[in-house]
């Protein structure tokens, strides 16, 4: 008996100490295959945390954009049954902040005149549309192109229409006289972008028809009167015109307003595909003038953009939503028609820029925009990390995800005197992806270098170069505010006067970010790194 215990004891130890030993081979095994292959979904990998993006299917163009009751409201360019460009809706989102959003139910959804295309909504205030309904609420005016392709021909007629609201933007009731503008024979005649104009009490609209930008008023919304036209031969032309907007800023620390007109334009941006062109100048209620300084500078410069990165087209600014300093609030798409419909998401396709505020300033290099986040970011401020006078002569490392999540994170930097010194920051992984942008003073030019960032070969011209921008300002210090959200970079040197945004998409988060010297080494006065909670 005693034996037979002893027998069974020394099995049940050869048993144990196999068992344990398999164990620890199966152990060792998965831990060396994950350090090699550690895979992420679309969704942790490439779905911003706080840029706008859709659940599902195509998105392009920022539309209809008003602010009433407390609420920014965002449309926007939609196909709910593709992740490519198809059959035009409007979608909708809602927003108390401009950062944090909440999609909407689809607002308007293609007719007998056509699909809808781009175009903007206003607050009818004085109810001068007659629309309006609800006593103590304005009706809410959507005006749009309706684009319908002709039947055996490859051309499309477009023409303009109008949808009202009683509730607020939720949904649209179409104008039984639709369309309000008709149209036999400009190919591309779109994008009504609608505004009022105080000083002579009447709604002013401007219209991209191919080469040129059209001008409109009305008194109610209905009835629609050719003014002028504005731009044949000034600007870019390197492609169709698009998605215009006029509106009047404050000109910084003067008593002095000027008119602003975007135009978009694709293909044609400084850095290829489509990007967004500006002018200043006068507004008489019928006819845009550039003003003589800004022209002058325009016949060297040849183009004013408010962005030079690849990835910000067809920005419009919100309706009803002037700051008390005068700035406007605007937004636009963070892709780039060269590539929008082959990045490598497949869930859903694009996101919006952050919102950001525009100003206008003069200073000896004339007329510029400036254009920053708007303030409401830093109320998703948590954990931080500043330093200063840091002496920057090798490739230095800031900061790792240990520390501050590189996929949520506000940066501010500042370099005093700068003299001779260029730089490069480098977002990097370790499956040796890297994104680079900086300042190089031999060429005096901002850049961004996405060329290893990860995936790039779903389409040739997604990385075929650097990205660059000329440094206007001639402050001996330089600043900057960066934005990054997991795959978006938006940079805004020198107060937000030169704007890059890029979007990338890298095979694994990236963990670190450093900064080397092009060659002599320097002192980077300030940084501060926020990391962004949304939770």
């Amino acid at each position: 008996m005693k034996s037979f215990k002893e027998v069974n004891l020394v099995l049940m130890l050869l048993v144990l100490s196999f068992v344990i030993g398999c164990k620890g081979e199966k152990q060792n095994e998965p831990e060396k295959e994950e350090s090699v292959k550690v895979s992420y979904s679309e969704e942790e990998l490439y779905r911003p945390n706080f840029h706008f993006t859709p659940k599902k299917a195509w998105m392009n163009d920022p539309n209809g954009m008003f602010y009433y009751n407390g609420y920014y409201h965002l449309y926007y360019q939609y196909h709910p049954e593709s992740n490519v460009w198809g059959p035009m809706h409007w979608g909708h989102a809602i927003s108390t902040d401009m950062i944090s959003w909440i999609e909407q139910p689809i607002a308007l959804y293609p007719d007998e005149l056509g699909t809808i295309f781009s175009g903007s909504a206003v607050v009818d205030i004085g109810n001068t549309s007659g629309f309006g309904e609800v006593s103590n609420a304005a009706p809410i005016v959507a005006i749009y192109t309706n684009s319908k392709q002709l039947e055996g021909d490859d051309n499309w007629k477009q023409t303009q229409s109008i949808a009202y609201s009683n509730d607020e933007g939720k949904t649209f009731t179409k104008f039984e006289n639709n369309p309000v503008i008709d149209n036999d024979k400009i190919k591309d005649f779109r994008d009504p972008k609608v505004s009022w104009d105080e000083e002579r009490n009447k709604w002013v609209m401007v219209l991209a028809a191919g080469d040129k930008i059209m001008f409109y008023d009305s008194k109610d919304l209905k009835k629609w009167n050719l003014l002028s036209e504005f731009g044949q031969g000034i600007g870019g032309h390197g492609g169709v015109w698009e998605c215009p907007d006029l509106f009047k800023l404050p000109v910084l620390g003067t008593d002095e307003s000027k008119w602003v007109l975007f135009v978009s334009i694709n293909p044609g941006g400084p850095n290829g595909g489509s990007a967004t062109q500006y002018f200043i100048g006068d507004f008489d209620g019928t006819t845009f003038t550039m003003d003589k300084e800004f022209e002058s500078s325009l016949s060297k410069e040849h183009n004013y953009w408010i962005d030079f990165g690849r990835d910000n087209y067809a920005g419009v600014t919100w309706s009803n939503a002037t700051r008390k300093d005068g700035s406007k609030l605007m937004l636009g798409w963070m892709s780039n028609w060269f590539y929008a419909q082959k990045v490598p998401t497949e869930a859903w396709r694009s996101a919006m820029t952050i919102a950001r505020e525009v100003q206008l300033q003069k200073n000896e290099n004339g007329y510029r925009l400036l254009m920053n986040p708007v303030k409401e970011l830093s109320n998703y401020r948590s954990i931080k990390y500043k330093k200063e006078n840091i002496e920057v002569n090798t490739d230095t490392k800031l900061i790792d995800s240990n520390a501050i999540d590189l996929a949520r994170a506000e940066i501010k930097f500042n370099i005093s005197n700068l003299n001779e010194e260029g730089f490069t920051f480098s977002l990097t992984n370790k499956k040796g992806d890297s994104l680079a942008f900086g300042f190089n003073h031999n060429d005096k030019n901002f850049f961004v270098d996405r060329r290893k960032s990860g995936k790039i070969d779903f389409e040739e011209r997604f990385a075929d170069r650097i990205s660059t921008a000329k440094r206007t300002s001639l402050n001996k210090d330089l600043s900057g505010t960066i934005i990054i959200d997991k795959t978006s970079l938006e940079i805004f040197f020198d107060n937000g006067e030169t704007v890059m945004t890029e979007i990338f998409f890298p095979n694994a988060p990236f963990e670190k970010l450093s900064i080397k010297p092009e060659v002599k080494e320097f002192t980077l006065s300030k940084i501060e790194i926020n990391e962004l909670n949304f939770n």
